[in-house]
């Protein structure tokens, strides 16, 4: 990994698709023209809670790998996933209908006439509507996310509302949302933290203190920029890494239909189990426990988000991002890819591993100063252990 400064026209501002060599554009990829449909319109008219967008491209993609499951020709599966993509987003985003039928129209027309593509319209159609009926109040919606949550009192170690503005907690109903695969949101709960007066809790703390505020003397530049790089929203932050993973990807059209559905549809359970372990221990976000502790004008590097700080949302989308990609493409890919990021404005981090983008989310939000390491690294175990168990059970979807 390695990263370098450029100049402002230049970067791609995050959920921005990747360039497709000319090379590669002799044929259209439909898998790739509807995920970037899908990219698209989440980017234009993303939901205010980054759960509900992932439930967005879950459902969307969950239709569409249904509706290619059993292996067609290429007339049925590009017009069957153009198809289920399409509806789903239109019932789902409707103010992007336009642009949506368009691309439909796009796809369509380039597909010769005939049976296979009357049956892939059809099997697309299908799916999406019994795709949205399953998921009809699953929790998921914006109000439902984050449904009211009444703070503690204050007390050693317990979660209160953060400076400067001291905001609501938010993502508390995500924990009784309905999951994809999970059995229920508590499935994978991890241990409790460590004990405030713990080794382990007080050595993470200290790093925080140092590394994490906002005039850090030890701090290095580097470590500015990874950690400004990484405050980007956690669910677009990872659109373009698994757009990579699917161009790089040899398989089958209806297996990389697979691979976007089976991110989602762990990224979705993953926000469900993180709620949950987040608001079972509530425990108070590093702000709070050094300025309890003596520090009264300690301030991180950036602003700490409205929820407790065990585990790290941001930690569990890269552990479910490093599995499912490694899973189904490798750890690592053919070239180096660019990534960007809109808080990092001119800056482009170039990778090849799917862990190393862990590796960096776990420092960044350590170097924040919004989360203990601890919480970082069991959020991306979380992230990691409901990634495999997707990946097991995804099949049982599809029937």
């Amino acid at each position: 990994m390695r990263h370098r400064l450029v100049g402002l026209a230049a970067a791609v501002l995050l959920g921005a698709v990747v360039a497709v060599p000319q090379a590669q554009a002799q044929r259209v990829d439909a898998v790739v023209e509807w995920y970037d449909v899908t990219a698209g319109v989440l980017a234009a008219a993303p939901a205010p809670t980054q759960v509900t967008n992932n439930r967005t491209w879950a459902i969307s993609w969950l239709a569409a790998a249904r509706a290619v499951r059993h292996g067609h020709d290429r007339a049925f599966t590009e017009a069957a996933v153009a198809s289920a993509v399409h509806d789903s987003l239109v019932r789902l985003v409707p103010s992007r209908a336009a642009e949506v039928d368009s691309a439909l129209a796009t796809t369509l027309a380039r597909i010769p006439s005939g049976a296979a593509k009357s049956r892939g319209v059809a099997a697309g159609s299908a799916q999406a509507r019994r795709t949205l009926a399953e998921r009809e109040g699953d929790g998921l919606d914006p109000a439902s996310v984050n449904a009211p949550f009444t703070v503690p009192p204050a007390a050693p170690g317990v979660w209160q509302p953060t400076p400067p503005a001291y905001a609501p907690a938010i993502q508390y109903g995500n924990r009784s949302a309905k999951p994809f695969t999970l059995r229920r949101a508590d499935q994978f709960r991890p241990s409790p933290p460590p004990a405030l007066d713990s080794t382990r809790y007080q050595r993470d703390l200290a790093e925080v203190r140092d590394y994490g505020s906002v005039d850090s003397t030890v701090r290095t530049e580097a470590q500015t920029r990874i950690a400004s790089f990484w405050y980007q929203g956690s669910q677009p932050a990872f659109v373009t890494p698994v757009r990579v993973a699917l161009t790089e990807s040899r398989a089958s059209l209806a297996d990389r239909v697979r691979l976007v559905a089976v991110y989602n549809v762990a990224a979705v359970d993953t926000q469900i189990a993180t709620s949950d372990a987040k608001y079972a221990y509530q425990l108070w976000r590093p702000v709070t426990a050094l300025r309890t502790g003596g520090l009264p004008s300690w301030t991180p590097l950036h602003v700490t988000p409205a929820h407790p700080d065990y585990p790290s949302g941001h930690a569990t989308y890269a552990g479910v991002s490093e599995q499912v990609l490694t899973s189904l493409t490798g750890p690592r890919t053919r070239q180096p890819f660019d990534l960007t990021s809109p808080t990092a404005p001119g800056v482009v981090i170039q990778y090849q591993t799917w862990r190393d983008l862990s590796r960096d989310n776990i420092n960044a939000r350590v170097w924040s100063g919004i989360h203990t390491r601890i919480a970082d690294e069991v959020g991306t175990d979380l992230g990691r252990t409901v990634g495999r168990h997707t990946l097991a059970t995804f099949d049982r979807l599809l029937g």
